[in-house]
């Protein structure tokens, strides 16, 4: 039973009203369930704090430079890459840019369940905010660099279902000051018709074979050049820090009153977070992603066709002609690690789809690889109930491994809705561009 006022001896009723004061000193100004969320941070443990400052955006480091990419770290070809990421011209139409998909005004994505081009798309539009981190791109990761694949849209069917010669006349006819002060003289085009490429219509296909290995190999050069500056731009897209990073930069400096930054409900779903939710296990580090590939039980959006994810890309990353070993690529062959070494049996890829950075989560529903889940809410229940998948073998699903997470996540309904109150506090806006001059500091190119 509770002890009474009456029950205290004067000492511990002098003691107790100095603890009232002074707590009540410390939360002063603050609306009730600030106070109760402020007054968590002296719960957290050493090793907790230690998993909450990994996870601020502060301690994300500048990209890493990407080898393949010699003019990635250039004010001009950043500037560049901005004119030709919203350049309407690159795309069959005339109506699609890689804006149109990547709205900067929407978080660089948009909000669709999945990419809509010039035609509709099997899977949702990535953002691209801190895309430059990634050593793999696209939901299968069927591309290994920034500029790679920034080259698969323009001739992608649904989406700018452009042809590759068109693509690099328009460069030449609109960009050619700009690339020559980039790339050099631009390549000869003599011969090279309009419409040919090795993708598109059977006509296109049919022009492009009919091209010799010299002029096949000029329209490649400045294709991929065209990709290294959207590129250098795209690498420039951060996320900005959250109502999150404000608490646990508050939380570590000891400071309690600037923790009201998130409610008592907040900061529940946040432990939930790193602990019993597990989530922390694959959405990890500053930008809360661990850049890997899961399976987790997805349903299929066309169970007729199901999507393989991981497992059908790698052969696409191994055979495609941009990659990091390609003739196209500034790089040595030593300095291209991931693909060197890249991993092609693991059962585990099958149905397995990318981690996505939970950054700006809140405004990028629906969910999952092709916008299966409509809301946070269902996206938390998805986990909680573990489902099997129809293409290879759910992490979630009982089984021990490598591929099995170490115990189910249970979660009951106000655990699950403090989740998702946890999540809506890493959305951030505007998402914050880095100036060219930044970039050129911290960039090992010249």
């Amino acid at each position: 039973m509770r002890q009474s006022s009456a029950a205290l001896t004067p000492a511990g009723l002098a003691l107790a009203i100095s603890i009232f004061a002074g707590v009540t000193t410390t939360t002063a100004g603050l609306a009730p369930d600030a106070a109760l969320a402020a007054s968590q941070g002296e719960r957290w443990s050493d090793a907790e704090k230690a998993t909450l400052g990994s996870m601020m955006l502060s301690r994300l480091p500048a990209p890493p430079t990407d080898p393949s990419n010699a003019v990635e770290g250039r004010p001009e070809a950043v500037a560049l890459g901005e004119r030709l990421f919203s350049d309407t011209r690159l795309s069959k139409n005339g109506l699609v840019a890689c804006a149109s998909c990547h709205d900067p005004a929407r978080g660089f994505q948009d909000g669709r369940p999945v990419g809509q081009g010039v035609s509709t798309g099997l899977r949702r539009t990535m953002p691209i905010a801190g895309a430059a981190y990634s050593p793999w791109l696209f939901w299968d990761g069927r591309k290994d660099s920034l500029w790679s694949q920034a080259l698969g849209p323009l001739e992608d069917a649904a989406e700018h279902g452009d042809n590759r010669t068109r693509l690099v006349w328009q460069l030449r006819a609109n960009y050619r000051t700009e690339y020559e002060q980039l790339f050099g003289p631009f390549p000869s085009l003599q011969g090279v018709p309009n419409d040919a490429g090795p993708f598109g219509t059977p006509l296109e296909r049919e022009a492009w074979a009919r091209l010799s290995s010299d002029q096949r190999d000029a329209v490649n050069r400045a294709f991929a050049n065209l990709g290294k500056a959207i590129a250098a731009y795209e690498r420039t897209v951060s996320p900005a820090a959250s109502r999150f990073d404000h608490y646990v930069t508050a939380l570590l400096a000891g400071d309690t009153p600037r923790q009201q930054s998130l409610t008592r409900q907040e900061v529940n779903g946040l432990r939930l977070f790193i602990g019993k939710g597990q989530c922390a296990t694959c959405h990890n580090g500053p930008l809360l992603t661990d850049q890997h590939f899961h399976n987790t039980g997805v349903p299929q959006r066309e169970p007729p066709r199901p999507d393989r994810g991981r497992s059908e890309a790698l052969a696409k990353v191994l055979q495609d002609e941009f990659n990091c070993l390609g003739k196209y690529s500034d790089a040595a062959a030593d300095a291209c690690q991931e693909i060197r070494f890249i991993a092609t049996d693991d059962p585990g890829m099958e149905g397995a789809f990318k981690t996505p950075s939970l950054r700006g989560v809140a405004e990028r529903a629906p969910f999952m690889h092709a916008g299966q889940i409509a809301s946070l809410e269902e996206v938390v229940l998805h986990y909680g109930r573990s489902p099997r998948a129809t293409v290879g073998h759910s992490e979630l699903a009982p089984r021990s491994g490598a591929h099995s997470l170490r115990r189910p996540i249970r979660l009951s309904d106000p655990e699950a809705r403090d989740i998702v109150a946890f999540l809506r506090t890493l959305s951030a806006s505007p998402v914050q561009v880095q100036a060219p001059a930044v970039l050129q500091r911290t960039s090992t190119r010249p």
